[in-house]
């Protein structure tokens, strides 16, 4: 059953912020969303953890310090992390959307890989960790389902749900995280976690990617932990034949058994993956293997398919890997017969007997092909003739419609307005994505027109108040506000806007108006005015007046305009104020004695007191240099500022 229709989520606002549109992909942690990020007007993917963790401090614990941790690693190969919040019973990260698909995908439509597509896609991934590690934390959940692969071709690394610093080890129940194929063996005898552990599952993955299979595989997690703990991870040049000496190297140090034989972190490994490239021959790089997949089928024309029954992340208990019985000790003290003592291997399937009559025999066959047909009739009324929508939201038109068809189903197209996604791409699909639709069925399509635009009215010569109802009412907003003298355009009304009239914008758009203020009206010069004067001037002039409450000493007379503010020249609008300031007159200081002094001393002491001087010089002044008299007597006061003239010879 299809339970994308069911899901609570779909539709709603989360913490008043973020709509969620689809669900892309469930996970043994959490469901992952695309939404749209109603503040920033973006698309972005949403992680919900799953409401029956949320009830547990310890796995909301994990979540939020996946939040912290990612946050702190800015790396182009990292899915970003941009918020963390609870809403309700929900728990959420909100994370970078890529669209795109996952290594899994790849995997499974391609099978194995050419050796150069493989490094292309481990390099950028070991890049991302190396980050990590040298930031102290580990992953711990390396796997094609966390490798991401967008349509653009950047590789980035997600689901940090796992991640945890270096010295750390098991979760607080003692129990394994992760995900079976891709755990080290010191994982799942002891529960420890360093960098090392990302190191071996890359190298799993890697094996995966150049043999389109996992190295262990079984019919339950337990047999394939048993092959884990041992069995080494085979040369991929086994299933590959003809496969590079290097690549088989690599895969074997990144696999050891022993953790201290590995690259001590990703960054060693990446330098060791492109020391294993440069190696390489172009005809060892692009060597197709027979496990690829041309045209859905592999080299054996079956269908290419991937089980993912052991693909999630899960809570592995440590009591798989501990001693269940306790063999007898054969005296070899050999390693292999220690770990064999932690894991028994399954035991064999008991056999049936072989002389079965033949009357018996024809009726086991009868009764198993009567079941068969029975299955396969009730597989086909349930699943066999349904196909899932794929996942297209933001693709482009030709793109979607092709991987729509190429999934049997037919297309059409609408198309609509969107604030969010691209002109020319995806914005929705009826039915969903991932939903379940009858074989040879219909796809609509709704493809973007980009936002809705609309035109700038023609506003000048218009009130300010009417110039924004009319932007209102052609689905824009009033902006910023500025004004300007004009000689044309009365005070009040709108000069222009910006962007200018008829310019396309989109719906909701802030347009920036510049009001006029007028004709501009030059200020007079006031200075030494009277009030009376100085006021009848400026109202001529359709200005007001202010008289400053504070007076200064000045050289006009008391009572008279000693300043204004603005100045002589300045524009101002009609209706505008200048400010007079008026004058106490000028300030009475006293006048030093400096008869019998120097001429240098006494225009030094006149200076120091505020006066300007004046030198008169008659005939002996040029032979004798004493002040012999001064314009002002000394103790005597006189307006500061004015000029005193000293008699020297």
């Amino acid at each position: 059953m299809d339970t994308t229709l069911g899901d609570p989520l779909i539709g709603q606002v989360l913490d008043g912020r973020y709509r969620i549109d689809a669900r892309i992909a469930v996970g043994g942690m959490a469901t992952v969303y695309r939404a749209v990020d109603t503040r920033l007007d973006r698309v972005l993917a949403v992680k919900v953890m799953h409401p029956a963790l949320a009830a547990d401090g310890t796995f909301v614990e994990r979540f939020i310090r996946e939040a912290k941790s990612v946050a702190r690693l800015d790396h182009p190969n990292v899915v970003g992390v941009f918020d963390q919040g609870t809403d309700g019973r929900y728990v959420y990260l909100a994370m970078e959307y890529v669209a795109g698909c996952t290594l899994r995908d790849v995997l499974r439509e391609r099978g194995a890989l050419q050796p150069r597509a493989a490094l292309d896609i481990l390099e950028p991934v070991l890049a991302a960790l190396g980050a990590a590690h040298r930031a102290g934390f580990v992953h711990r959940d390396m796997k094609p389902e966390n490798v991401l692969i967008g349509d653009d071709g950047r590789v980035k690394v997600a689901d940090f749900g796992l991640v945890r610093a270096v010295d750390t080890v098991t979760s607080s129940t003692g129990a394994v995280l992760g995900t079976v194929s891709y755990l080290a063996p010191e994982q799942l005898e002891h529960g420890t976690a360093d960098t090392r552990v990302d190191v071996y599952a890359c190298g799993v993955v890697l094996y995966e990617m150049l043999t389109g299979a996992k190295p262990h595989s079984g019919n339950s997690p337990a047999q394939v932990l048993y092959q884990a703990l041992h069995t080494a991870v085979p040369a991929p040049s086994a299933a590959v034949p003809g496969l590079a000496r290097e690549l088989d190297e690599l895969v074997a140090a990144a696999t050891a058994h022993d953790p201290g034989s590995r690259p001590y972190d990703a960054v060693e490994l990446l330098a060791r993956t492109r020391e294993a490239r440069a190696g390489l021959s172009d005809g060892q790089l692009d060597a197709v293997p027979p496990q690829a997949i041309s045209g859905g089928t592999d080299s054996h024309g079956h269908h290419g398919h991937h089980d993912n029954s052991d693909d999630r992340t899960s809570v592995i208990p440590r009591a798989l890997t501990l001693p269940q019985t306790a063999p007898a000790d054969d005296g070899s003290g050999g390693d292999g017969l220690n770990r064999t003592s932690r894991l028994q291997a399954p035991p064999a399937a008991p056999r049936r007997p072989s002389a079965a009559p033949r009357r018996g025999l024809v009726a086991v066959v009868t009764g198993v092909l009567l079941v068969l047909g029975v299955g396969a009739g009730v597989w086909y009324i349930n699943s066999g003739q349904f196909t899932k929508v794929p996942a297209v939201l933001d693709q482009t038109q030709a793109d979607a419609r092709k991987r729509v068809e190429d999934a049997g189903l037919a297309v059409e197209i609408e198309r609509a307005y969107s604030d969010t996604v691209d002109r020319g791409k995806v914005v929705r699909t009826d039915p969903e994505p991932s939903a379940r639709i009858r074989d040879n069925g219909t796809v609509t399509l709704t493809i973007s027109r980009g936002p809705e635009t609309a035109k700038v009215p023609d506003l000048e010569g218009v009130g300010l108040d009417e110039a924004r109802a009319e932007l209102k009412e052609a689905g824009l907003e009033p902006g910023l506000v500025s004004r300007a003298f004009s000689e044309d355009i009365p005070k009040g009304s709108v000069i222009s806007t910006k962007p200018e009239a008829g310019t396309e914008r989109r719906s909701g758009s802030a347009i920036a108006l510049t009001v006029s203020k007028g004709a501009p009206v030059e200020v007079p010069d006031l200075t030494d005015s009277s009030v009376e004067d100085a006021t009848r001037q400026l109202e001529d002039a359709g200005l007001k007046v202010r008289i400053s409450g504070k007076r200064v000493h000045s050289e006009v007379d008391e009572g008279r305009v000693a300043g204004q503010s603005p100045g002589e020249g300045k524009e101002l609008a009609e209706g505008d104020t200048v400010t007079l300031t008026l004058s106490k007159g000028p300030e009475m200081i006293e006048v030093p004695d400096v008869v019998g002094d120097s001429a240098d001393e006494a225009k030094q002491k006149l200076k120091d007191a505020g006066f300007e001087v004046k030198e008169d010089r008659g005939l002996l002044g040029f032979f004798d240099d004493e002040v012999k008299d001064q314009s002002v007597d000394g103790g005597d006061t006189a307006p500061k500022g004015s000029t005193v003239t000293i008699r020297i010879g």
